[in-house]
């Protein structure tokens, strides 16, 4: 055993809504990486949960791979069984390992749809469930207090040990659950031509695998490895999938389907080039789900995401709930209300009875039996959805500001709560539940906060069209003077 270093005057490590994400180099380090190893060592035995293995999984980007390696070595040294993997996993593989071998904690190396000079780690807790705010608060806690030296095993050392093994095969179980929930005959009939882009990322091989598996035709772009992820961040955004888009169109496929970097965000293509948004997906499947395959049950979604979701399940008997942003709320909220469907407008969705966290592998594969078995395009089916509740438009706008500025915009939201006029719009109310949202009477919103990956302030706004959702942007830019 070698000692490595000490972590006295240690920067902050923050845990935000999709977990501790820092730019390589910076903040993003090996000591630092080794601090949240040993800490969540820490937690696990102030828990008493450190009789069980903790699995390791990582994404494609840079440090990956390594970061995991030095996350084990940690471990091992604190006398933790470290289920390590051998290649790259999606983050929902991770989760649903958690919760099929019944384990306490799982740790997957990534900074999901963040650009490519950051990485982090995500922390899956009981369940396979994204961990509470309550557990990484007191995980910042003990590693901003701890003082000890940290102790490291090598790997081979691990090995012989007994402490490390490795899963040959992890993503049998994973796919075969998801299959099992799907109307396979419906696909098969169909044979649909499917253009698969990963956007570089690590949910290839499970979609590859049940696509081909339903008779599908795939044909894959960007499925290399790159650290750059071909120049821009990894998000199933409009704005990143224009090639898709015509490689779709001039390919003649059925749909084109993207994933951003760890596997847990979803977007679509329709076969005339339509860009299938989040929220578009998200009231598609609710009402497949409920109105098709006869799911009974609530919805639930976060303020930044759309309410024509309300009106489908208002039309059903049933109710919208709605949840804070992050999704450790959403999987509490289908618990809680036996929720056919959750998910969140950035493009993460789960549904009743799957894995405790958003999953674009399960959702695409969902998608693709909807497609299937309506025998119309989504587009229709959007067209079918408007004509019954309703065009809703939705606007993203992010914003960058100097650091030095946060608390001061932060007091006049949160403190002050200042609110910008709103010409030729009634206010019927405002959440301050996790950033400020305005709800207007014609049933339109705007929300205005902080990002919870990135030094970002992002505002959404959703009215009947995108012109009309901007101007609710504005004041909101003129206020805070940014």
């Amino acid at each position: 055993m070698s000692i490595t270093q000490t972590q006295s005057a240690q920067p902050a490590i923050r845990f935000g809504t999709g977990g501790w994400r820092g730019i390589i180099g910076d903040d993003f380090i090996k000591a630092n990486i080794r601090r949240v190893a040993l800490g969540v060592c820490k937690l696990a035995l102030e828990e008493g949960k450190a009789e069980k293995p903790i699995v390791i999984g990582y994404d494609r980007r840079f440090l990956s791979e390594p970061a995991s390696r030095w996350i084990a070595e940690v471990m091992t040294a604190m006398n933790f069984h470290i289920i390590l993997m051998e290649r790259s996993t999606p983050t929902p593989l991770v989760m649903f390992l958690v919760q099929h071998e019944q384990l306490h904690y799982g740790l997957e190396v990534t900074a999901s749809h963040n650009p490519a000079s950051y990485n982090g780690i995500k922390l899956i807790v009981d369940e396979g469930r994204d961990a509470p705010v309550e557990t990484t608060t007191r995980l910042e806690e003990i590693i901003a207090t701890d003082t000890e030296t940290i102790p490291s095993l090598s790997i081979e050392e691990a090995e012989a040990r007994g402490l490390i093994s490795y899963l040959h095969a992890p993503f049998n179980d994973f796919i075969d659950h998801i299959l099992a929930k799907l109307n396979q005959d419906a696909i098969k009939k169909h044979s649909l031509r499917i253009l698969f882009d990963p956007m570089h990322g690590s949910g290839i091989y499970p979609l590859t695998v049940i696509l081909q598996t339903l008779r599908c035709t795939v044909d894959l772009i960007n499925d290399n490895k790159d650290a750059y992820f071909g120049g821009g961040i990894p998000a199933p955004t409009e704005s990143r999938l224009q090639d898709l888009r015509n490689r779709v169109v001039d390919g003649k496929y059925d749909l084109g389907i993207a994933f951003d970097g760890d596997g847990d965000r979803l977007g679509v293509i329709d076969k005339n080039g339509k860009y299938i948004d989040a929220n578009e997906i998200l009231c598609l499947l609710y009402y497949y789900l409920h109105a098709v395959k006869g799911w009974e049950g609530p919805v639930v979604r976060n303020l930044a995401t759309t309410h024509m979701l309300d009106k489908i399940a208002e039309s059903f008997g049933e109710t919208c709930y709605e949840v804070p942003i992050g999704f450790k709320y959403i999987s509490a909220g289908i618990d809680r209300y036996n929720a056919v469907l959750g998910g969140e407008s950035s493009g993460g969705l789960t549904v009743r009875g799957h894995i405790h966290g958003k999953d674009s592998i399960y959702a695409a594969s969902l998608f693709i039996e909807m497609v299937c078995t309506m025998g119309i395009s989504p587009t229709q089916m959007i067209h079918e959805l408007e004509e019954k509740f309703g065009h809703h438009e939705m606007v993203e706008t992010n914003l960058e500001f100097p650091a030095e500025r946060k608390a001061e915009i932060h007091k006049t939201l949160m403190i002050d709560k200042r609110l910008p006029t709103f010409p030729d719009a009634e206010i019927v109310r405002v959440n301050y539940e996790d950033g400020c949202k305005v709800y207007f009477a014609d049933g339109s919103f705007v929300i205005c906060r902080f990002s919870g990956t990135e030094p970002l302030l992002r505002i959404f706004a959703e009215a009947g069209s995108a012109s009309r959702a901007e101007q609710s942007i504005l004041p909101f830019r003129k206020l805070l003077n940014i």
